[in-house]
């Protein structure tokens, strides 16, 4: 069971010149960008969260990670959830309920492209990053405090970016989006809180690995609500 395992595998090097990389992963959203159509859901919330991991490189490269290579494990294992989702290898199970309507929605005429980002942000941040701490920190063979400051700067990093996205793919001019549905749609959900509630779930998930039968209901139950949450907001408008 894939759920279980995650919980009890032990810990391993984390990624290395032979294992998962940053430039690794960029090279699957390079290619996925390149093999899907504009205007398809996973294409845009891929176009987002690329230029996001391109960013979060030009930070390591830069120094503004105390630790470089605790944030490129943590990116590197964020960003696997993702693309292990979408674009899963021949006979992987079925992708996490949190996936799913942005999967199911992709192609709907009636979605905006907002929304898929936003949906996207929300399975990524509200599921995938919790799992993603836990798996960092079996990789470094630390505890999660101590991927605290590589958290709060990648989340800081998306919640500017999430900014910039409703400014940029919101429709229409100032006067007439407070009628919009969509600026009521959005308004319900917030990043800052996701994320919030993302580092409570991370903790969690960790003080309940020696429990992997309570950690494994967990997690499916928050990637069911999580899924749910996205599927709101793929509403057709």
């Amino acid at each position: 069971m894939p759920q279980l395992e995650q919980f009890i595998a032990p810990f391993d090097a984390g990624p290395g010149p032979a294992g998962p990389s940053l430039d690794g992963v960029l090279a699957r959203m390079r290619a996925l960008d390149a093999a899907l159509p504009p205007r398809d859901g996973v294409a845009v919330f891929n176009r987002v969260y690329l230029a996001v991991t391109e960013e979060v490189g030009r930070r390591v490269d830069r120094g503004r990670f105390p630790d470089p290579h605790a944030a490129i494990t943590l990116d590197v294992r964020f960003a696997e959830r993702y693309l292990d989702a979408v674009d899963p290898a021949p006979g992987v199970r079925r992708p996490p309920a949190c996936w799913r309507p942005l999967l199911q929605f992709r192609r709907h005429p009636g979605v905006r492209p907002l929304q898929f980002a936003l949906a996207g942000i929300n399975a990524h941040i509200g599921h995938d990053l919790a799992l993603a701490v836990v798996d960092a920190c079996r990789s470094l063979g630390c505890e999660p405090a101590e991927l605290e400051d590589e958290f709060d700067r990648v989340g800081d990093l998306l919640v500017s970016l999430e900014e910039r996205l409703r400014e940029e793919l919101m429709p229409g001019p100032d006067l007439l989006q407070i009628a919009d549905p969509l600026t009521h749609l959005l308004g319900a959900w917030s990043l800052e809180r996701a994320r919030d509630a993302t580092w409570t779930a991370a903790r969690a998930l960790w003080a309940l690995r020696r429990l992997p039968d309570v950690a494994v209901e967990f997690t499916e139950r928050l990637d069911t609500a999580v899924g749910f949450a996205g599927r709101m907001m793929l509403t057709p408008l």
